[in-house]
């Protein structure tokens, strides 16, 4: 395709990695532009060729007919979170309309449809191989979950509605990371009493970046974190809890009317589709079938943590009260007793940990592991292009062949061109595109905590588990070894996908993986056997809590998605009955969990939220094995590579693990690793 646009270019550089530095946001409408059309093309060539439709002709060209269209949207849609001044935010809107119209006119295409139902139909009669029949079989769904089966006018209905979504969608995010970023707090030494210098190093820095003097907190992560768990003053704590606890809940980025209007948009468009709630059409494609499985598994869970959780909670309160005096817990207390609490019974202060997992440490102790699983190497290059000067760019190889598996790169540190959280994603996924089977350029990008002038940076123990995480999901794309990049890892069910990831998070309380890279930033010496006996205990610290906390995320995802809901309603009142039996708290008036809740509004997790928990499960029993055999044993871990990681989404998820562990998982894993049954 003959273009002077930089997205469409063929890249120069030694991997094919996009060219960051010759993007400005006035290529990408363009872009889209020549590649949606050079699509369209591709797609007429297959409804008006007069050969009978095979899946060669069909199946297949319909795969690699949008191959530039994903490459830049996948481009843009990853700088939108990852770097994105109000330039590129600014065409948010206009590319997911585009891209959105560009969807529904080929899923709406009836000829089109009519060759894709015809050799779905005579599937059994092909001989293809089990990724090409997980491909017919994907692609026939596509098709009539997005409108193939409906009559004219409901489709143009439908059309309407997904290019409304396709706008809603990244406003969410936008608003977002626009609240977040609008929140920012001074403090002085004596309001900042009792947070640790590790944080205040960083907070002191920050304030002379604004050209300000004392210590500047904002809500991103490793701001918000340390002073909601240790800073002295209380009146300051409900301060910064309420501003993260409203973000986006108020004018001018009051997500209210956006996530109403998303949410009647989702279950009129299941409705249309013949479901009964977006949760039912959702739940269609995943491990956990129906809202009533789902609410089931929530209900176990619930029951299971919540006797838990009320001791713990009750333990809190008398702490708290026997510290202090006469007190009456709220919400932005609970880290500081907590914290408080664990550090009487354990003796132990999560700080102690930070001067033995410096960023770099814990980097190359990641790499370690999945060399000691998987004979992986990374080498660190300075080939691959970079999108912002902090991105560290590695070539991962099979130690044993030799083979090129991928390009992985990490971007660690908060900046307000960035989203909060923590998150994997590909710039180019693994399998058939532009006529070779390629190797995946993956992306890990996460908001640790940065660097300060007289320290590295200095992880504590939740940021060292979230590496492990979101390496994890990288792993799932860089092993993967499918045909196809709709089926190729991590493209699996959502209630699967965090198998991969949260398995990663077990080997971080594992002595025998602690030893390979847990040392003191100053002295090399190694992490003492006590500090690692004081990290494994304090795991099972308020595990009831902790799970608690999650069902009710996942119960405020499900009620947003089982039915329809009054076009005008208010969020807070709705949020408070849905939580009542996974609260300990009573709501906060002006606070929400909603209105910045990404994951279900601007992300792929709507009525999926409880894929945490199912995964768990699945994490939980998975590691059981590895436990049984040795945590770096040859033949699980082999097994877990090629059944699991190499399948991607090429069968059934069950199968996969099945063929892996023997059996099914057993549900018990979970709460027998949190110490709750």
């Amino acid at each position: 395709m003959p273009t002077q646009n930089p997205l469409l270019e063929k890249p120069k550089n030694k991997f094919g990695v996009v060219e960051f530095a010759k993007i400005k946001p006035e290529h990408f409408i363009p872009a889209v532009d020549m590649a949606i059309a050079e699509a369209a093309k591709n797609i007429k060539a297959i409804t008006e060729s007069t050969e009978p439709p095979n899946f060669q002709n069909t199946i297949e060209a319909l795969e690699v007919s949008g191959e530039n269209v994903d490459q830049v949207s996948e481009t843009y849609f990853n700088l939108f979170s990852a770097e994105a001044g109000e330039d590129l935010q600014k065409l948010a809107g206009d590319i997911s309309q585009k891209l959105s119209h560009f969807s529904s006119d080929t899923l709406l295409n009836a000829t089109l449809f009519q060759k894709v139902k015809a050799i779905y139909h005579q599937k059994e009669k092909l001989n293809l191989d089990t990724e090409q029949i997980e491909i017919l079989d994907k692609t026939y769904k596509t098709f009539t979950r997005n409108g193939a089966l409906l009559g004219e006018t409901q489709k143009e209905y439908l059309r309407k509605i997904d290019e409304e979504l396709a706008a809603l969608n990244p406003k969410f995010s936008e608003n977002v990371l626009k609240s977040t970023n609008a929140f920012e707090l001074i403090l002085t030494k004596e309001e900042a009493k009792g947070i640790p210098e590790s944080a205040l190093e960083g907070a002191q820095e920050a304030a002379k970046a604004k050209g300000k003097d004392g210590y500047l907190f904002n809500l991103q992560a490793p701001s918000l974190i340390p002073l909601l768990t240790y800073c002295d003053d209380r009146k300051i704590r409900e301060k910064v809890w309420r501003a993260y606890n409203s973000r986006s809940l108020h004018e001018p980025y009051s997500n209210i009317p956006v996530l109403l209007r998303i949410t009647k948009l989702r279950h009129e468009r299941a409705k249309l589709l013949g479901f009964e709630s977006h949760a039912h059409f959702i739940l269609e494609e995943r491990m956990a079938s129906t809202p009533e499985e789902v609410n089931a598994f929530l209900k176990k869970i619930l029951e299971t943590s919540r006797g838990a959780a009320e001791r713990e909670f009750s333990d809190l309160q008398a702490f708290a009260k026997k510290t202090t005096g006469h007190f009456d817990l709220k919400a932005w207390d609970y880290s500081y007793y907590a914290e408080k609490l664990k550090k009487a019974q354990f003796d132990f202060d999560e700080e102690e940990l930070r001067p033995y997992f410096s960023l770099d440490k814990v980097i190359d102790g990641v790499f370690k592991v999945a060399s000691k699983l998987y004979n992986l190497e990374f080498k660190e290059t300075s080939d691959v292009p970079k999108y912002h000067q902090d991105v560290r760019t590695y070539e991962v190889l099979d130690k044993k062949t030799n083979r090129h598996l991928g390009i992985f790169m990490a971007d660690f540190f908060p900046r307000e061109t960035k989203k909060s959280g923590a998150w994997m994603t590909n710039y180019r996924d693994q399998g058939l595109f532009h006529g070779k089977v390629e190797r995946p350029v993956v992306s890990i990008v996460c908001n640790f905590t940065k660097p300060t002038a007289t320290k590295p940076s200095l992880l504590p123990p939740d940021e060292v588990k979230t590496l492990f995480h979101e390496f994890g999901h990288a792993l799932h794309s860089l092993l993967s070894d499918c045909h196809y990049r709709s089926v190729a890892g991590p493209k699996v069910y959502w209630d699967f996908v965090e198998l991969p990831s949260q398995i990663m998070e077990n080997w971080v309380t594992e002595k025998e993986t602690l030893d390979l890279f847990a040392s003191h930033y100053q002295t090399g010496e190694k992490i003492p056997q006590s500090l690692i006996d004081k990290l494994v205990k304090s795991e099972k610290f308020h595990a009831g809590w902790f799970s608690l906390r999650q069902v009710n995320f996942c119960l405020i995802d499900m009620a947003w998605h089982q039915g329809p809901l009054p076009d005008q309603m208010n969020v807070e009142k709705f949020e408070e009955e849905v939580t009542q039996s996974s609260s300990f708290f009573p709501k906060e008036p002006g606070t929400s969990i909603s209105s910045a809740f990404s994951h279900i509004f601007a992300g792929g997790y709507s009525a999926g939220y409880y894929s945490y928990k199912w995964a768990e499960v699945l994490d939980a029993d998975a590691f059981e094995y590895f436990k049984e055999k040795g945590i770096f044993n040859p033949e699980v871990s082999n097994k877990f590579r090629n059944e699991i990681l190499a399948k991607g989404g090429s069968e059934h998820p069950m199968v996969l693990y099945k063929r892996f562990r023997g059996r099914e998982p057993d549900p018990n894993a979970l709460f027998r690793r949190e110490g709750l049954t």
